[in-house]
């Protein structure tokens, strides 16, 4: 059931992406260019995900459990950090520069998109050099280590 979920959440999510021209990198980049010929028609799926998102959480609030049994885990972080920012920058600048963001990236691989393509495996790239970065950074030294 819960790969039936998930095969299902993906769906409406990529058919999302394609009617709301999320998934056309010359339409996020317009919606990006505030200085040019800024197309702010995005900003309307933004607020609509923002709107199902609270009406989401809200109800998810009111439960202890989800709807498949499992218990209901919401994020709790709150903290305004470096790692925030500079990770929101980053990802602003991917987005700008490609036209593409995880989802729509895929979305386009899946069509045969060549940038797509390339974009996902720099992605994948990028993930694997930050969790081998993460778990150099959390290893016990060697000094630690001993008694």
């Amino acid at each position: 059931m819960r790969i039936f979920n998930a095969f299902l959440c993906g769906l409406v999510f990529g058919l999302g992406l394609i009617l709301s021209g999320m998934a056309n990198p010359a339409k996020v980049l317009g919606f990006l260019d505030l200085a040019g010929h800024w197309d702010p028609s995005l900003g309307f799926v933004m607020a609509g995900a923002i709107a199902v998102g609270t009406i989401g959480f809200r109800l998810a609030r009111a439960r202890r459990v989800s709807v498949l049994g499992a218990p209901m885990q919401l994020p709790t972080a709150t903290r305004i950090d470096f790692r925030l920012v500079g990770g929101s920058l980053l990802f602003g600048a991917g987005w700008g520069l490609a036209g593409f963001c995880p989802g729509p990236a895929i979305v386009n691989a899946g069509s045969g998109e060549p940038r797509a393509w390339i974009f996902v495996a720099a992605m994948l790239a990028g993930m694997a050099l930050y969790t081998a970065i993460e778990h150099r950074r959390h290893r016990p030294s060697p000094s630690s280590a001993m008694p």
